[in-house]
């Protein structure tokens, strides 16, 4: 199992998420670094001017090929988007699955059909895009299944203004029942 984070990176919780769901690996943005962001907008303009959609799914596409087992990957915000993105690439064998929480980016690339199995897990709403038109769209492709939960986007980040320990644990311990 493979963590993809947010463009927080690598922070403290999510080391933590990562022991408590025995990963093997952390994938981010910023190459292991703690950036100690002091927001979400801090931490997404950092992002887009420093790194973007494109390098992060090369890092990304990097990690998976040197693979030697079969893996899944759970992938946070835009850690979420580029594993859709990745998902297109039949060049990509080592993965059997990603579960995308809250990969808001998604709405961007709707034409992808994914070569490997896909759960995306959306919030309740997003404020830039109707999360039920998403959803409905993409239900009907193969390989994608739709969960839907009734917390905000970033809701397993403790960083996040809209973290939810209640959302939090309740996926911790779905991802302990079915992501392994």
């Amino acid at each position: 199992m493979i963590l993809v984070s947010d463009v927080f990176g690598k922070t403290p919780a999510l080391i933590k998420l990562s022991e408590e769901l025995n990963a093997k690996v952390i994938v981010d943005p910023y190459n292991g670094m703690n950036m100690n962001f002091k927001n979400e907008a801090e931490a997404y303009s950092y992002f887009i001017e420093h790194v973007g959609l494109e390098e992060y799914l090369s890092k990304l596409l990097k990690m998976t090929e040197s693979l030697e087992s079969i893996s899944s990957l759970i992938g946070f915000s835009i850690g979420a988007s580029i594993i859709w993105k990745l998902s297109k690439k039949l060049s990509v064998k080592n993965i059997e699955r990603g579960i995308c929480y809250y990969g808001s980016q998604i709405r961007n690339f709707k034409d992808i059909n994914p070569s490997f199995e896909v759960e995306l897990i959306f919030p309740k709403k997003e404020d830039h895009f109707d999360v039920l038109e998403l959803q409905t769209e993409l239900s009907r492709k193969q390989n994608v299944k739709i969960i839907k939960t009734p917390y905000l986007h970033g809701f397993m980040n403790l960083y996040s203004t809209n973290y939810s320990q209640k959302g939090y644990i309740e996926q911790l311990n779905w991802l302990r029942l079915n992501a392994g």
